[in-house]
């Protein structure tokens, strides 16, 4: 289980339910991987709420905190929400290791 606030992960796939609570008409489920700051994958899996329009491919930022992802994929907070993309990421800039 991922305990992180705040993850990095790749969007691979989106998850197509036929009925869903009403709170999340309108929102996509996307099937996310989570990578390491140097962009390589892991071995780890999550579904997240998109609230930016991510897409297949999309190295995004997952908020997975239940007040601030549910206020992030509806726009209201109390929604039983675990895990929201909250944006697609452009790059990671790491620090150099100290020698």
């Amino acid at each position: 289980m991922v305990n992180e606030k705040m993850i990095l992960a790749r969007v691979i796939g989106n998850v197509v339910a036929s009925h869903k609570n009403q709170r999340y008409e309108g929102s996509r489920i996307m099937l996310c991987r989570m990578i390491t700051p140097e962009g390589k994958d892991t071995n780890t899996t999550l579904l997240a709420l998109d609230a930016v329009d991510a897409g297949e491919g999309d190295n995004v930022l997952i908020a997975r905190e239940g007040f601030s992802a549910s206020t992030a994929a509806t726009g209201k907070p109390g929604a039983a929400i675990d895990s929201a993309i909250v944006g697609v990421i452009d790059r990671v800039d790491l620090l150099e290791a100290d020698k």
